[in-house]
């Protein structure tokens, strides 16, 4: 911080010569202090010039890599929808439901869709369709057998499946020998609005005991 100068009272010559050589000093000062403000900022433009130059081009680190050792969570499971879906289906299936009008009163008893041409379970008696899947029911007991057949139906509908075997067993094991399960069976199938049409098996296909199904194409649904 420069300092104030004093002010001089000029009373004679001599006090103006001395006021005329204050002021050339204090303007010799300022100059040399603006001299050496001025070497010093060229030194120091020099010398970042002088790191730049020893250090080249730089970059910028990466961010450090940090492993997420968290284990990923699992996906949620849709339990809403499995248990509406369960509903849905156990509302819809009745084991109470008169299917004797809808099944053909020949010898083998079998079922076509209002609309399908007899010419479809012709088919299917005479193996024209080939079996792509099949569930054996026999020895289940009356829900594990429904619930087991839905899950069938709907997963092989939904893989573009057109035809299945569904082996129900002769009921020769039941109580009066009735084939209590195969009747079951066939009012499940009737209400599964993937269905087509079904028939007693062949004897080379299991014969009584067992039916082969036909599906609505995929689309049809």
């Amino acid at each position: 911080m420069t300092a104030t100068p004093k002010p001089f009272k000029v009373g004679s010559l001599a006090d103006l010569k001395q006021v005329k050589k204050e002021i050339a000093a204090q303007a010799e000062r300022a100059a040399q202090a603006a001299a050496q403000k001025a070497l010093e900022a060229k030194r120091a433009r020099e010398h970042r010039s002088l790191f730049q130059a020893a250090v080249g081009q730089v970059q910028r680190l990466p961010e450090p890599r940090v492993a997420n050792l968290r284990p990923s969570p699992p996906p949620p499971t849709p339990v809403q929808h499995l248990l509406d879906e369960a509903a849905a289906y156990t509302e819809s299936i009745s084991d109470e439901v008169d299917i004797t009008t809808l099944l053909e009163t020949d010898e083998r008893l079998s079922f076509r869709r209002p609309g399908v041409g007899p010419d479809v379970t012709y088919k299917l008696r005479r193996g024209k369709w080939s079996i792509q899947r099949q569930i054996d029911l026999h020895g289940l007991r009356t829900d594990d057998a429904r619930e087991a057949l839905g899950a069938f139906i709907r997963e092989a509908h939904k893989q573009g499946i057109r035809c299945v075997r569904v082996v129900t067993g002769k009921g020769l094991g039941s109580p009066g020998k009735a084939p209590v399960l195969k009747d079951k069976v066939h009012r499940w199938l009737v209400q599964r609005a993937e269905i087509v049409a079904f028939v007693q098996a062949p004897p080379a296909q299991g014969g009584a005991g067992a039916l082969v199904v036909l599906l609505q194409p995929l689309r049809a649904l």
